[in-house]
């Protein structure tokens, strides 16, 4: 059944408004259920962990069943390889304090030019105290996708560690992660993946991947501002903590420094059950072939909500890239082939003939039509491109809540300015 979007976009109390929001690759509208279980943790069990009480004890069960939410929507083999934090760059300049303990003075590591700059610097940080050499990935300006031959090169000097992004927050495009994985272990290297831009567009499964870290963002998927890691349990077990002393050294709460955001992975569990209900209502064509690859219960209807859309989303690329392509003076940076638009999301960046990224963005404002403008910190993108010194691009994200009337508009939104 394809997505009815009368029947999802109720499910987004925020979208009752004359606005269109493209602006969800720096954060989507939160769901209905999400923000059912922030009220329903505030209200009934608002309190902190361990207690020998009524509301720790329940808010304990809450805590747990987000981990294994999480554990689910990644399909981690245990909910105890799930770390909650503030954000996925809190979490990431965290747990690098750990990995790179396991570093030794001449090691190398690698990180891409494609990447969100908290899967670059928090790295590059790390290697400089402990006296390793940093090794970049350069990506082709002309389409936006990674350079597999020089991540080949750089793996070749048998480095320790790479970071590489699911997709680009930028340019849109999908890293064909599992095979890089594959090349960075075959290489002796542990890989980090930056999934906060793919996770509300496609399937995650990290045992298919086989990678040994991933971290994501809540609010990037219709929940809260949080940040939830997925860690080979090994690892995590053998990496030292930075915690105080009272803290737990068992998982998962071993790398979850002080009081948490309760109430926050309370919505981040009420954001994974909303998919579990997109799934139910939109997934059942694609239920034979998930059952058949192992999905089951929660697992499965993840899995089908995923499927369903992306294949509207799929939809979405070809408006969308028709619609910028109409419009005169415009260049769009990334993927334009028709032919190759699986290999990103809905996620297009341009710039317009004589006008300010910034300039564009308040024209659409004008027209109602919410997107970003400037690098989104993926700096090193807009500095290779060389249009940072310029305010970098406009960026418009559509995900699955948005409709191709919304993106009609933005066309005509776009004609308009053009034309002034």
């Amino acid at each position: 059944m394809a997505l009815n979007l009368s029947v999802v976009r109720s499910q987004f109390p925020s979208l009752n408004r004359p606005a269109i929001f493209f602006d969800n690759p720096g954060g989507t509208q939160i769901a209905r259920q999400s923000l059912d279980r922030i009220n329903k943790y505030l209200l009934e069990c608002n309190a902190n962990h361990e207690g020998a009480f009524v509301t720790s004890k329940a808010s304990d069960v809450v805590l747990h069943e987000a981990h294994q939410a999480m554990a689910d929507f990644y399909n981690a083999p245990s909910a105890d390889e799930i770390v909650f934090g503030a954000n996925m760059t809190t979490l990431t300049l965290h747990i690098s304090r750990s990995i790179s303990r396991t570093w030794s003075e001449g090691d190398e590591i690698v990180v891409t030019r494609l990447d969100h700059d908290a899967n670059v610097t928090p790295w590059v940080l790390a290697a400089q105290d402990r006296g390793c050499k940093v090794n970049w990935v350069d990506f082709d300006v002309e389409d936006g996708t990674l350079k597999l031959d020089s991540l080949q090169q750089a793996l070749a000097r048998k480095p320790k560690f790479l970071a590489v992004g699911y997709a680009s927050n930028a340019l849109g495009t999908i890293n064909p992660v599992q095979e890089i994985v594959k090349m960075a272990h075959d290489a002796g290297a542990l890989v980090y993946v930056d999934a906060v831009q793919y996770a509300a567009h496609g399937p995650i499964d990290v045992q298919q991947l086989d990678c040994d870290f991933l971290v994501s963002s809540a609010y990037k998927f219709f929940g809260t501002h949080s940040g939830i890691l997925y860690g080979k349990r090994e690892l995590l077990e053998s990496l030292v903590a930075y915690k105080v002393r009272p803290a737990t050294n068992l998982l998962p709460g071993k790398f979850e420094t002080g009081t948490q955001n309760h109430e926050g992975i309370a919505g981040v569990l009420g954001s994974v059950e909303y998919f579990e209900w997109l799934g139910k209502e939109f997934g059942g064509e694609f239920a034979d072939g998930l059952l058949k690859a192992g999905y089951t219960g929660r697992r499965l209807e993840l899995k089908k909500a995923m499927a369903a859309l992306r294949s509207y989303e799929m939809d979405q690329n070809q408006v969308m890239l028709s619609a910028l392509q109409a419009i005169p003076g415009l260049e769009i940076y990334g993927i334009t082939d028709n032919g190759k638009l699986d290999q990103r999301v809905a996620t297009f960046s341009f710039r317009m003939k004589d006008l300010s990224p910034r300039r564009v963005a308040e024209k659409l404002n004008e027209h109602g039509i919410y997107v970003w403008d400037g690098n989104y910190y993926a700096i090193n993108v807009t500095e290779r491109l060389g249009i940072e010194d310029k305010g970098g691009m406009v960026r418009v994200g559509a995900v699955h809540y948005n409709t191709l009337e919304e993106i009609e508009k933005l066309k005509e939104a776009l004609l308009e300015i053009a034309g002034q």
